[in-house]
Protein backbone atom coordinates (compact mmCIF):
# COMPACT_ATOMS: atom_id res chain seq x y z
CA UNK A 1 0.00 0.00 0.00
CA UNK A 2 1.22 3.74 -0.46
CA UNK A 3 1.97 5.68 2.30
CA UNK A 4 1.75 9.18 0.50
CA UNK A 5 -2.35 10.04 -0.07
CA UNK A 6 -2.76 10.27 -3.85
CA UNK A 7 -3.84 14.14 -5.04
CA UNK A 8 -7.31 14.44 -6.28
CA UNK A 9 -7.22 16.24 -9.68
CA UNK A 10 -10.27 18.23 -9.61
CA UNK A 11 -11.08 19.58 -12.93
CA UNK A 12 -10.31 23.20 -11.78
CA UNK A 13 -6.79 21.77 -10.70
CA UNK A 14 -6.11 20.04 -14.11
CA UNK A 15 -7.19 23.72 -15.72
CA UNK A 16 -4.90 25.61 -13.68
CA UNK A 17 -2.05 22.95 -14.48
CA UNK A 18 -2.65 23.09 -18.05
CA UNK A 19 -2.87 26.35 -18.02
CA UNK A 20 0.25 27.04 -15.80
CA UNK A 21 2.06 24.90 -18.65
CA UNK A 22 1.34 26.81 -21.57
CA UNK A 23 3.11 29.43 -20.43
CA UNK A 24 6.92 30.57 -19.74
CA UNK A 25 5.91 33.69 -18.17
CA UNK A 26 5.79 32.74 -14.56
CA UNK A 27 2.43 34.13 -14.05
CA UNK A 28 1.26 35.43 -10.50
CA UNK A 29 -2.02 33.74 -9.07
CA UNK A 30 -4.01 36.46 -10.55
CA UNK A 31 -2.62 36.55 -13.82
CA UNK A 32 -3.31 32.68 -13.50
CA UNK A 33 -6.85 33.63 -12.80
CA UNK A 34 -7.27 35.64 -15.68
CA UNK A 35 -6.14 32.50 -17.77
CA UNK A 36 -7.99 30.06 -16.63
CA UNK A 37 -11.35 32.37 -16.34
CA UNK A 38 -11.34 31.84 -20.09
CA UNK A 39 -12.13 27.89 -19.46
CA UNK A 40 -13.98 28.47 -16.16
CA UNK A 41 -15.47 31.77 -15.60
CA UNK A 42 -17.25 31.39 -12.12
CA UNK A 43 -13.39 29.85 -10.43
CA UNK A 44 -12.48 32.78 -7.84
CA UNK A 45 -9.36 34.27 -7.07
CA UNK A 46 -9.33 32.49 -3.65
CA UNK A 47 -9.95 29.06 -5.33
CA UNK A 48 -6.97 29.64 -7.58
CA UNK A 49 -5.23 30.58 -4.93
CA UNK A 50 -5.83 27.65 -2.77
CA UNK A 51 -5.64 25.00 -5.66
CA UNK A 52 -2.02 26.61 -6.29
CA UNK A 53 -0.68 26.10 -2.58
CA UNK A 54 -2.14 22.20 -3.23
CA UNK A 55 -0.35 22.05 -6.21
CA UNK A 56 2.83 23.34 -5.05
CA UNK A 57 3.03 21.27 -1.50
CA UNK A 58 2.08 18.48 -3.40
CA UNK A 59 5.55 18.95 -6.02
CA UNK A 60 3.58 19.46 -9.29
CA UNK A 61 4.12 23.24 -9.44
CA UNK A 62 6.84 25.32 -8.35
CA UNK A 63 5.96 28.48 -6.06
CA UNK A 64 8.78 31.31 -6.55
CA UNK A 65 8.82 33.53 -3.35
CA UNK A 66 10.65 36.26 -4.99
CA UNK A 67 11.66 38.92 -2.07
CA UNK A 68 9.27 41.85 -1.96
CA UNK A 69 7.27 40.47 -4.93
CA UNK A 70 3.86 38.88 -5.38
CA UNK A 71 4.33 34.85 -4.94
CA UNK A 72 4.46 33.79 -9.25
CA UNK A 73 4.43 29.79 -9.93
CA UNK A 74 5.72 27.81 -12.62
CA UNK A 75 4.89 24.61 -14.34
CA UNK A 76 8.13 23.40 -14.73
CA UNK A 77 9.08 21.16 -11.68
CA UNK A 78 12.59 19.90 -12.82
CA UNK A 79 15.57 22.07 -10.98
CA UNK A 80 16.41 25.14 -12.67
CA UNK A 81 17.83 29.04 -12.31
CA UNK A 82 15.69 32.04 -12.98
CA UNK A 83 16.07 35.44 -13.93
CA UNK A 84 14.34 38.40 -12.29
CA UNK A 85 13.88 41.91 -13.76
CA UNK A 86 14.32 44.47 -10.84
CA UNK A 87 12.05 46.79 -12.85
CA UNK A 88 9.02 44.74 -14.26
CA UNK A 89 9.64 42.20 -11.86
CA UNK A 90 9.17 39.97 -14.54
CA UNK A 91 10.74 36.20 -13.98
CA UNK A 92 12.35 33.93 -16.71
CA UNK A 93 14.13 30.27 -17.00
CA UNK A 94 17.57 30.22 -17.05
CA UNK A 95 18.84 27.28 -20.20
CA UNK A 96 22.23 26.30 -18.65
CA UNK A 97 23.39 22.86 -17.07
CA UNK A 98 22.89 23.44 -13.15
CA UNK A 99 25.89 24.20 -11.25
CA UNK A 100 26.61 20.97 -9.54
CA UNK A 101 29.77 21.36 -7.16
CA UNK A 102 28.17 24.71 -5.25
CA UNK A 103 26.29 22.61 -3.13
CA UNK A 104 29.65 20.69 -1.41
CA UNK A 105 31.80 24.43 -1.67
CA UNK A 106 28.73 25.53 0.87
CA UNK A 107 29.06 22.65 2.90
CA UNK A 108 32.94 22.93 3.08
CA UNK A 109 32.39 27.09 4.15
CA UNK A 110 29.44 26.76 6.15
CA UNK A 111 29.24 23.11 7.91
CA UNK A 112 25.83 22.54 6.53
CA UNK A 113 24.60 19.63 4.97
CA UNK A 114 23.37 21.12 2.01
CA UNK A 115 20.38 18.92 0.37
CA UNK A 116 19.93 21.70 -2.46
CA UNK A 117 19.97 25.12 -3.47
CA UNK A 118 17.60 27.81 -5.37
CA UNK A 119 19.45 30.33 -7.28
CA UNK A 120 18.04 33.68 -8.87
CA UNK A 121 19.64 36.15 -11.06
CA UNK A 122 18.54 39.51 -10.78
CA UNK A 123 18.92 42.61 -13.60
CA UNK A 124 16.99 43.88 -16.29
CA UNK A 125 15.26 42.01 -18.94
CA UNK A 126 15.68 43.07 -22.58
CA UNK A 127 12.69 45.18 -23.01
CA UNK A 128 13.35 46.75 -19.82
CA UNK A 129 16.74 47.51 -21.22
CA UNK A 130 15.48 48.84 -24.42
CA UNK A 131 13.22 50.85 -22.95
CA UNK A 132 15.85 52.91 -20.68
CA UNK A 133 17.97 53.24 -23.71
CA UNK A 134 15.22 54.76 -25.77
CA UNK A 135 14.51 57.20 -22.77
Amino acid sequence: MDPTPKLRMTTQRQVIMEELHKVKSHPTAGELCQMVRRRLPRISLGTVYRNLDILSRSGLIQKLDVAGQEMRFDGDIRDHYHLRCLECGGVSDVEMALLTDIDQEVEKASGFEVLGHRLEFVGRCPSCRRDKRAN
